[in-house]
C-alpha cells in the first residue's frame, strides 16, 4: 500500500496496513536531530517515512540577516529565540481603513510552475497545495490582533471588507493550483487557545465562517479534500467546519480535548491530524514511555480509520532528538486490528 492510499483511506475513514504519519521540525529542531541521526535536512522526510507533502504558496524573502518580508510586505523580525515565524516590525494597517493596504499581485505562471516541479517528484505521499496564514491570521499580522478583535466591535464594516479582499486573493491562488493534479488542500489559521476560541464562536460565524464557505467551495466542486490547521479548543466550531466542507482537522491538542470524546462525537465526519503533544508528551516523557502514549493514541482515533499520526505543531527544539526517534519508531509500527 502507498502513503498516498494509506492518506487517503484515513480521510475516506477506512482501515490501512498503517496508520499514515507526518512530522516535522523547526529548523532547530532539525539542526539538532540531523546531527543526532547523522543525515542531511533534505533527507529527513524520506527517513521519517512522512506520508505527506505540503507546498506552500506563501511568498516572500528574507530582507536582512534574521529578517523576512511576507508577500503582504510585513516584516518578521527573526532574531531572537523565534526563527521560523518570528515577530512582527509594524503593523502595516495603523487605521481601521484600507487606504494603505496593497494586495500582492497574483502569478499564475509562478503558480503554475511550482505546481508542475512540485507535482513531477517522483514520490508516493499525498500532496497538498497549502496555504498559511489563510484569514484571520493575515488579517491581525496586518492590524495586530487585540485591535482586530476591537474592530469585530466597532469596525464591522472594515473588518469585513479586509476578509473579503484576503478572501478574493486566496481565492485567486487556489483557483490556480485546482489546474494542476494536487491531491487536496491544506489551510492554516488558528482560531484557539488553551481554553476556548480567541474570538468566540459568534465572531467566529459572523466574520470567518462565511469568508472560509467562499474558500473551500471551489475545492470541493472538484471534490477533494481539505485540511485546516488551528492550535487551540475550537470545539465549538467544529460543526460549523464539518458543514462547509472541512474533512481534516488538525491539530488536536490532547491538553485541550477529550480524544474519546473528540472520535466519538465528530470521528464519523472528520478525520484527525496530530494529537501527539509537543506542549507535554514529547518534551517531557522518556523514549519508551512516548511510544505508550502513541500507540493509545492510535487505539482511540484510528478505530475504523480517520487518523493521520502526528506532532500537535511542528516539533520544536525543546523536543530532544531520541524523542524524536522514538516518535518516528512508534509512528511506523504496523497497525493493530480492531
Amino acid at each position: 500500500m502507498t502513503r498516498r492510499e494509506r492518506v487517503k483511506n484515513a480521510i475516506e475513514h477506512r482501515e490501512s496496513d498503517r496508520c499514515p504519519h507526518n512530522v516535522e521540525l523547526t529548523g532547530e529542531a532539525m539542526k539538532n536531530f540531523c546531527a543526532f541521526a547523522g543525515i542531511k535536512k533534505e533527507d529527513f522526510p524520506l527517513f521519517a517515512e512522512n506520508h505527506i507533502d505540503k507546498l506552500s504558496f506563501n511568498g516572500g524573502s528574507e530582507t536582512a540577516p534574521g529578517y523576512f518580508q511576507d508577500e503582504f510586505s510585513v516584516i518578521w523580525n527573526r532574531t531572537g529565540i523565534d526563527k521560523d515565524i518570528g515577530v512582527i516590525e509594524k503593523y502595516l494597517l495603523e487605521d481601521a481603513g484600507l487606504s494603505s493596504l496593497v494586495m500582492p499581485e497574483l502569478n499564475a505562471e509562478e503558480i503554475g510552475e511550482k505546481s508542475r516541479a512540485f507535482l513531477a517528484k517522483p514520490s508516493d505521499a499525498f500532496k497538498l497545495a497549502k496555504i498559511g496564514m489563510l484569514l484571520f491570521e493575515r488579517a491581525w499580522s496586518l492590524r495586530g490582533m487585540e485591535r482586530l478583535l476591537i474592530d469585530m466591535y466597532e469596525e464591522e464594516a472594515f473588518v469585513e471588507t479586509l476578509f473579503e479582499k484576503i478572501t478574493d486573493y486566496n481565492l485567486g491562488i487556489i483557483n490556480e493550483a485546482l489546474k494542476y493534479d494536487f491531491d487536496g488542500f491544506y489551510f492554516g489559521d488558528d482560531y484557539g487557545q488553551q481554553q476556548g476560541m480567541i474570538m468566540g464562536p459568534l465572531l467566529w460565524r459572523k466574520f470567518i465562517k462565511p469568508c472560509l464557505a467562499k474558500t473551500f467551495e471551489p475545492i470541493k466542486k472538484k471534490g477533494l479534500p481539505i485540511m485546516l490547521h488551528s492550535c487551540g479548543n475550537i470545539e465549538q466550531i467544529l460543526p460549523d467546519l464539518i458543514e462547509i466542507g472541512l474533512d481534516v482537522y488538525q491539530t488536536v491538542q490532547p491538553e485541550v480535548y477529550d480524544l474519546q470524546k473528540l472520535k466519538k462525537t465528530y470521528g464519523s465526519s472528520l478525520s484527525f491530524y496530530g494529537a501527539v503533544s509537543t506542549q507535554k508528551a514529547l518534551v517531557f516523557a522518556k523514549p519508551e514511555e512516548l511510544k505508550t502514549i502513541i500507540k493509545k493514541t492510535k487505539e482511540t482515533l484510528n478505530i475504523k480509520g480517520g487518523y493521520i499520526c502526528a506532532p500537535t505543531h511542528q516539533v520544536q527544539a525543546d523536543v530532544k532528538p531520541e524523542n524524536i526517534q522514538a516518535m518516528i519508531e512508534a509512528f511506523s509500527e504496523p497497525l493493530i486490528k480492531f
